[in-house]
């Protein structure tokens, strides 16, 4: 019977999970067809970053308790996707020299799904965007047609980690998704590592 909470069957990596910290908030916009797809890698930044939710994206239904959160004065939210020449990327904030809380949007979703979700959500294309230049090539190979360049949920994560400058809770969710990837093939072949 598989792990209710990683969900391997075989090689459950629950003891494995660290428990992280940052001075951001984090949301997972999530498009629908990820909720159930055990190759999903957001899930591995909600069960180490309390400070990381996921709502699910619909595109005539905006989540409400996030439009509420871009309403508060004591946040600054940002958008995590490429720039264009109506969005142009900026820098973001120490936490220090800004005394609004972060919140970092990212989509959780392939990244044919993100486009639409940016396309069809007005909401989304007014926040200000933080576009990631990757320090190294994803390590992702769960999904087929892999871009070069483009990065699975979790390594966003690692990177905007990096960025706000917690460098040690960066390398242990690195480590954590290591180990994710390492277990996932033996564990779907039923297989013990």
């Amino acid at each position: 019977m598989a792990c209710q909470r990683c969900g391997f069957q075989f090689n459950c990596i629950c003891d494995t999970e660290p428990q992280l910290q940052s001075t951001a908030d984090f949301v997972l916009l999530t498009h629908p067809r990820e909720c159930n797809k055990d190759t999903n890698t957001g899930v591995l930044m909600t069960r180490t970053l309390p400070s990381c939710r996921v709502e699910i994206w619909h595109r005539t239904e905006p989540p409400q308790a996030l439009l509420d959160q871009l309403q508060e004065p004591n946040y600054q939210a940002w958008l995590v996707f490429p720039s264009d020449e109506q969005h142009p990327s900026i820098s973001l904030p120490q936490p220090q020299t800004n005394h609004r809380k972060i919140l970092l949007i990212i989509l959780d979703a392939t990244w044919q799904e993100a486009r639409k979700m940016v396309r069809k959500s007005p909401w989304l294309n007014q926040l200000p965007r933080i576009a990631i230049t990757p320090q190294q090539t994803s390590s992702y190979a769960l999904r087929r047609n892999q871009q070069p360049g483009h990065l699975c949920t979790c390594e966003v994560g690692i990177e905007l980690l990096d960025l706000l400058q917690h460098h040690q809770a960066a390398q242990q969710l690195q480590t954590y998704f290591n180990h994710f990837l390492n277990i996932y093939h033996a564990d779907k072949s039923g297989h013990t590592k």
